[in-house]
């Protein structure tokens, strides 16, 4: 199986469009990964601004005074918010060098990366609230390294052999496939 080398514990990839329920399927996964004592680490791509306290918080204030990192800190968690300044969006190799140790990292986006990847598709996208839209088209007859397709759709005739087809309407059996397929096994004790 294909990982990045200097990445927290294996990494695996979650992709799919906007509306398609990758979100949902992560956080299933993780809670039951979780559940079975494994460590999960989880890296979301947006390609919007992420606006992560109000700007008149001490930690804000920092950034936009100049500050290159801003550290918060406390008993219950840790954020690192690091400003980019026009510079270079760093690779997935490097936000996966900065995680602590894990038995898994999930990447949700970051679909040009060459690593296995469980594609998430619906034939219509949408939120809840909003409108559906028609589906584009699936990644993964493009993508070599979209080893599994989770759909409410049935699988298509003519599959290539090395792809599971999932049902992404039964979330334990995706999960089922995941363990399997990553071999995974909970953490020792202690």
């Amino acid at each position: 199986m294909s990982r990045i080398e200097n990445g927290p514990g294996r990494v695996f990839g979650v992709i799919g469009w906007s509306g398609s329920g990758k979100t949902t399927l992560l956080e299933f996964l993780v809670g039951r990964l979780a559940e079975r004592g494994l460590r999960v680490n989880v890296v979301k791509h947006s390609h919007h601004d992420i606006m992560l306290e109000p700007p008149h918080k001490d930690s804000a204030r920092m950034r936009s005074a100049g500050a290159a990192e801003v550290m918060i800190a406390s008993p219950y968690r840790v954020a690192i918010m690091r400003e980019l300044r026009g510079a270079e969006e760093p690779s997935l190799a490097e936000h996966l060098a900065r995680l602590g140790p894990a038995d898994l990292t999930l990447v949700e986006g970051y679909k040009w990366e060459p690593l296995p990847k469980l594609e998430v598709y619906r034939a219509e996208n949408g939120k809840p609230g909003k409108p559906s839209r028609p589906a584009r088209p699936p990644v993964y007859p493009d993508d070599p390294h979209i080893v599994a397709v989770a759909s409410t759709l049935a699988a298509p005739a003519g599959l290539a052999p090395h792809l599971a087809w999932l049902d992404l309407d039964d979330p334990e059996s995706v999960l089922a496939w995941l363990v399997g397929y990553l071999d995974l096994a909970p953490a020792p004790a202690g």
